[in-house]
Order: C-alpha cells, then sequence, then structure tokens
C-alpha cells in the first residue's frame, strides 16, 4: 500500500525565518537526538505548562515558569518532524499521528491549567476547546479528502499562539509589580480567550464553506 504524504501550508508570520532556524538547529543536534525524543520532550513541556498555570494560582512564579515551558514546548514540537526531514528519517503516518494526538491531549492540559489558575474562566475556557477541536477536525479532513495538511490561519499559527500566550503572562506581571492593569486583575486571559474562540470560529466557517465549494466541484452529481 502507497502512502501519499499531505500537502503542507505554513504561512505564518514567523514561518520562513523560523524554517530557517530549525533547519540550522537539527544538524547540529547530537545524532542520539531523534525526533521520538523531541516530540516527547514538547508533549511533557505542555503538560508542565498547564500544571504551572495551576501552581500561578498560588505564586506568580508559575506565570514564568509557564513561559519557560513553552519555549521548551518550541522546541520539541517544532523540531521533531525538520529532525526527521534532515535525517531522511520521515515516517509520515506515525508522526502525524502520534504528534498531533499528544499536542490534542497537551492542549487539554494547558487550557485546563488556565482555568485552574483563576486568570481564565472555566466556561471561556471551554469555549476555546470546543472552537479549537471543531477546527482541528476540519483540518484533518481536509487533510484525508484534499491531501492538504494547513498549519496556520491568517497568518498566525503554533509560535504565534505560545508568543500570544507568553505576552499575556507577561501583562500580568506587569500589572501586579504595577497595579496597571486596563481590563481588570482577570480579565486579560477572558477576553483573550473569547477573541481567540471567535477568530477561530470565524476560520472555521470561511474554511468549511471553501472546501466543501471545491470538493463539490471535484465531484459534482453524475
Amino acid at each position: 500500500m502507497t502512502f501519499q504524504e499531505a500537502l503542507r501550508l505554513h504561512t505564518a508570520l514567523t514561518a520562513s525565518a523560523e524554517k530557517n532556524l530549525l533547519i540550522a538547529i537539527a544538524r547540529r543536534l547530537p545524532r542520539w537526538i531523534n525526533s521520538d525524543h523531541l516530540t516527547g520532550l514538547g508533549f511533557v513541556a505542555l503538560l508542565g505548562a498547564g500544571a504551572s498555570y495551576w501552581y500561578a494560582r498560588y505564586s506568580d512564579l508559575g506565570l514564568w515558569l509557564v513561559i519557560v515551558c513553552l519555549a521548551v514546548n518550541w522546541f520539541g514540537d517544532s523540531l521533531d518532524g525538520t529532525v526527521a526531514r534532515v535525517r531522511n528519517q520521515q515516517r509520515p503516518r506515525y508522526g502525524f499521528y502520534v504528534d498531533h494526538i499528544l499536542d490534542a491531549l497537551g492542549t487539554v492540559a494547558l487550557v485546563g491549567g488556565m482555568a485552574a489558575s483563576g486568570y481564565l474562566s472555566w466556561s471561556v475556557a471551554s469555549a476555546v476547546l470546543i472552537a479549537y477541536f471543531t477546527l482541528c477536525i476540519e483540518v484533518y479532513l481536509a487533510t484525508y479528502t484534499l491531501r492538504e495538511f494547513r498549519i496556520s490561519f491568517a497568518g498566525c499559527g503554533p509560535t504565534e499562539l505560545r508568543i500570544a500566550i507568553a505576552v499575556g503572562n507577561l501583562a500580568l506581571l506587569y500589572g501586579f509589580r504595577t497595579g496597571w492593569t486596563p481590563f481588570g486583575r482577570f480579565a486579560i486571559f477572558d477576553i483573550g480567550g473569547a477573541v481567540a474562540t471567535i477568530g477561530l470560529t470565524v476560520i472555521l466557517l470561511v474554511t468549511v464553506v471553501r472546501h466543501t465549494a471545491q470538493l463539490y466541484r471535484e465531484e459534482p452529481l453524475p
């Protein structure tokens, strides 16, 4: 059985510079570090980010730990596929499945940790997860039916999301230190979560309409 790998569509703002950086890092990694190690590292770091948000309920140090965990997650999650391609050790089905099932579990841990911290309400956290996973379903269906795997939307990809979360943490820390809180002490994450939910929903609706129309044109009624 032959397997046709889907075309990767990654047009995020940082995609070009990030690709060059990742290739440079991958070529310098010790040979004993493989893509499985990096995938595992990224997953553990995402779990750590969720746990750090929970810890932030009791200490502001947790917000700093989240930023560290997000950086480690970027390193592992972004490099695993790059290392496989640079070393010509690609396992497209295994890599796709394991990478994205762990991303899904890690995302639940991250958003759940945000809600447990008290900085994000559980209702907004639930809305974010519903919108995120519904869009994920659409992406995976498009990957199967159109052989196109889209990683970013509207110039925003995983790296941009990590940066946005880190900036939110820094805004909270700055507010704690100076007393400057334009939307209230804890509202900044709820506002960000609401904006993210609306954005994900709009992207989902537009993408569903476009892909449905494309598939209908390619497979018209006889």
